[in-house]
């Protein structure tokens, strides 16, 4: 079932029943891999995906984070953490592919493979094709009170990147009273807020730069490829 919106056309994808993952033991990564999950509390498809999220977010080798869009808003609830900022973000990575849709739910695996969220062994081969990737660059943070202190090294030629920083909310239970969920409660984790580029790295020699952060939640820095393009390192302070 298709429905416009005034730029692109979204596709809700359903899948019937629930997601479950198969637990595995996490093996050590230097660079964990991301998966942003785009999703909206609008979404009937939805919530399998977000539990999909929920369980790939206990491995140390994933960086889970859920975009939570404002495109569904329309049909009757508006999602209280959705954001038009990961709309553009996911039109972005559209245009990148070549693509004129977009779609919830959606899981972006390591800036390069492109995995409907609520099929789990999709998502886990996406998730374990990032993992056996080559390493491109090191990455280090670490935190002094309110500074993060960001190290990279290049590991070869490198491609401009940018250099995002992004927190996340843990979890939170939202009752849904409208829209295509109505009547639900839903659990969500890794809720993305407060997503910023820092800057532009040539990945010619090694980078060192700080950013202010406050507050308890996660905090994620992420580079990646200018132009929508693959994540190159990632790393997390929890």
């Amino acid at each position: 079932m298709y429905r416009l919106t005034s730029w692109i056309a979204t596709t809700c994808l359903a899948v019937a029943g629930s997601a479950t993952l198969a637990q595995e033991r996490s093996r050590d990564h230097d660079s964990p891999v991301v998966v942003e999950l785009f999703t909206s509390q609008g979404c009937i498809s939805c919530p399998a995906a977000d539990a999909v999220l929920a369980e790939l977010g206990q491995r140390d080798d994933v960086i889970a984070l859920a975009l939570h869009v404002d495109y569904w808003d329309y049909i009757g609830w508006r999602d209280s953490f959705g954001d038009p900022a990961f709309t553009k973000r996911q039109k972005g990575y559209a245009r990148a592919a070549g693509r004129r849709s977009i779609y919830t739910p959606q899981m972006m695996i390591g800036g390069a493979f492109d995995v409907v969220g609520s099929r789990p062994m999709k998502v886990m081969d996406a998730v374990q094709h990032a993992l056996d990737a080559p390493a491109l660059a090191t990455l280090t943070i670490t935190r002094d009170g309110d500074m993060l202190l960001i190290r990279a090294d290049p590991l070869g030629p490198l491609p401009e990147t940018l250099v995002h920083l992004v927190r996340y909310t843990p979890r939170a239970t939202v009752d849904i009273t409208a829209g295509e969920n109505e009547g639900r409660t839903v659990f969500y984790t890794h809720i993305a807020h407060g997503w910023q580029v820092l800057g532009l790295w040539n990945g010619e020699a090694p980078l060192e730069m700080q950013a202010e952060v406050t507050g308890d939640d996660p905090v994620v820095v992420i580079l990646q490829e200018k132009g929508y393009g693959p994540i190159l390192a990632a790393s997390r302070l929890r």
